[in-house]
């Protein structure tokens, strides 16, 4: 695909984080597609899993980032995808669009990086609250019922739920049916915490949302890679780690309010607002 095409025909693809799959988007795929039609009306949305997670819950997760990237870039390769993409992605999956945009620029226009942190921007007690260290543990160890796992799980990601016993249908549910190991959630952990990004800001533009709530990742680990890199951050004050569940229209909105601003301003997929 040229670039003239990628631009007519922009492709979304979205990464989750941490033992967590496509469908734990919820309905924020549909939000993101509706408001970003407005700028990109060919636009095209592609939800891929990592290794380890959702659909492909039988592989081993690998335990380096890097192997990720080559994973989904295959992934796209498979399904006829040629880019360059977007990428918008969360957390762990946010690391994975972090080493994709250094090793491989010319495959993506644009990334978009919700609630992430990693090395060398802000220190490991930053990256992941103290306090929920001792969460995971005992969520590895002890004998809770799938509806408390995940009750847990959105008690520590979440603030905004006006429903949350619906939510947990959805996701004890989807633990039901794509069921992910002790193992692979330790592979994950451990290729997150070795993670370790480039010091030099991206080729490619970069937009970076966070939480000033977060429970999980301290959002000053957002402000210190916006720092670095030049990019620009967009906070939301009350939501918490799932950003998109909480708030799903005012990221879509916000996404696409930086498409636009991007238009107006006439910057182009290499340049920086």
């Amino acid at each position: 695909m040229s670039g003239n095409q990628a631009l007519a025909a922009p492709t979304w693809v979205l990464l989750r984080g941490l033992a967590r799959e496509s469908g734990h988007w919820g309905a924020f795929p549909q939000l993101l597609m509706r408001q970003i039609h407005t700028e990109q009306p060919q636009a095209q949305l592609l939800m891929l899993d990592l290794p380890g997670n959702g659909t492909l819950y039988r592989m081993n997760s690998p335990t380096r980032v890097s192997a990720m990237v080559d994973f989904c870039r295959a992934e796209l390769k498979r399904r006829g995808v040629q880019g360059p993409v977007h990428l918008l992605a969360m957390s762990l999956g946010a690391m994975v669009v972090s080493d994709w945009l250094s090793r491989f620029p010319q495959e993506v226009s644009a990334g978009v990086l919700i609630n992430t942190s990693f090395r060398p921007f802000s220190p490991f007690y930053r990256r992941l609250r103290p306090l929920n260290y001792l969460t995971f543990f005992l969520l590895s160890l002890t004998r809770l019922s799938a509806r408390q796992r995940e009750a847990k799980v959105l008690d520590m990601t979440t603030r905004l739920q006006a429903r949350p016993e619906m939510v947990l249908d959805e996701w004890v549910a989807l633990r039901s049916l794509h069921p992910v190991g002790l193992g692979n959630t330790a592979r994950q952990l451990w290729a997150a915490s070795r993670f370790k990004a480039e010091v030099s800001r991206p080729e490619s533009p970069v937009l970076l949302l966070c939480s000033k709530t977060d429970g999980l990742v301290d959002w000053r680990c957002s402000q210190a890679i916006s720092r670095a890199w030049g990019a620009p951050l967009r906070l939301h004050a009350q939501a918490g780690h799932d950003l998109p569940l909480d708030d799903g229209a005012w990221v879509a909105h916000t996404v696409a309010d930086w498409l636009k601003m991007r238009r107006m301003n006439g910057l182009g997929e290499g340049r920086w607002d």
